[in-house]
């Protein structure tokens, strides 16, 4: 482990942190290694009943670390964060996400494959897929257009604005929105009362729940397909350097 991805197992349920508050969480391949390692052992464990995923200080996680992601581009299937895409959409027995705060790109597309998922009020959630032209991903393609309708997921989606925790509750992405000094303590009471439960019958409800395995891997693996091709694209190209050179992209001349 980097130290960056922080495990803890108590009473049953592990505790995944994503620990790099310095640069809010933002994720390098590393920490999606070790996450998708952390998960796929908890799986295998039966004395894990339940997994929590949660950030550290005012962040779950800012999504893809650029300069990193630029380093290891992910270019082919077995790449760490498309490892740990289907390790997470695969996990079999209940998630619950703790959103402590900030939670852009895969920060809110991993809430769609999580069970339970509760956020403090002041969290801010963002898909900027397309404002670095890039493609959506975690088969938020497929997924997101059945839980809320084309309309509304065009609009995270396409426009790629920032939204409330207020709004992710109403659109279903959430279960409720708590103080900051209340959610784990919630996240806890659920994760216990899971764990109380007997686990073959979370499972198979779980599987039962989330329906078509074999459809949403496949959209996973078209939306990955699409990402690492446009990380070849003059457009991209254009959206990273902008990034680093701390001005708007201009996407004019394509």
């Amino acid at each position: 482990m980097s130290g960056h991805v922080v495990t803890e197992t108590t009473g049953g349920v592990l505790t995944l942190r994503f620990n790099r508050p310095e640069k809010k969480n933002a994720l390098l391949a590393a920490m999606y290694s070790d996450a998708a390692a952390a998960l796929k052992a908890a799986a295998g464990d039966k004395t894990v009943r339940v997994a929590v995923i949660t950030g550290t200080a005012d962040s779950f996680t800012a999504g893809n670390d650029l300069k990193d992601f630029l380093e290891n581009m992910p270019t082919d299937a077995d790449a760490p964060v498309f490892r740990f895409m289907r390790t997470l959409a695969t996990f079999p027995k209940p998630v619950i996400a703790a959103v402590n705060g900030l939670a852009i790109g895969i920060g809110t597309t991993l809430l769609l494959h999580c069970d339970l998922a509760y956020a403090v009020a002041g969290a801010k959630f963002q898909l900027p897929f397309v404002n670095i032209a890039i493609v959506p991903e975690f088969c938020s393609t497929l997924l997101m257009p059945r839980l809320m309708g084309h309309v509304q997921a065009a609009e995270l989606l396409l426009l790629g604005e920032a939204f409330t925790a207020e709004k992710a509750l109403k659109l279903g992405l959430i279960n409720d929105v708590v103080a900051p000094e209340e959610l784990m303590a919630t996240v806890n009471a659920k994760a216990a009362a899971l764990v109380a439960k007997p686990p073959e019958s979370l499972r198979l409800s779980k599987a039962l729940l989330r329906g078509n395995g074999p459809e949403i891997a496949e959209r996973i693996s078209w939306e990955n397909k699409v990402v690492a091709a446009r990380l070849a694209s003059a457009e991209f190209r254009e959206a990273a350097t902008a990034f680093f050179e701390k001005r708007a992209p201009d996407f004019s001349k394509f």
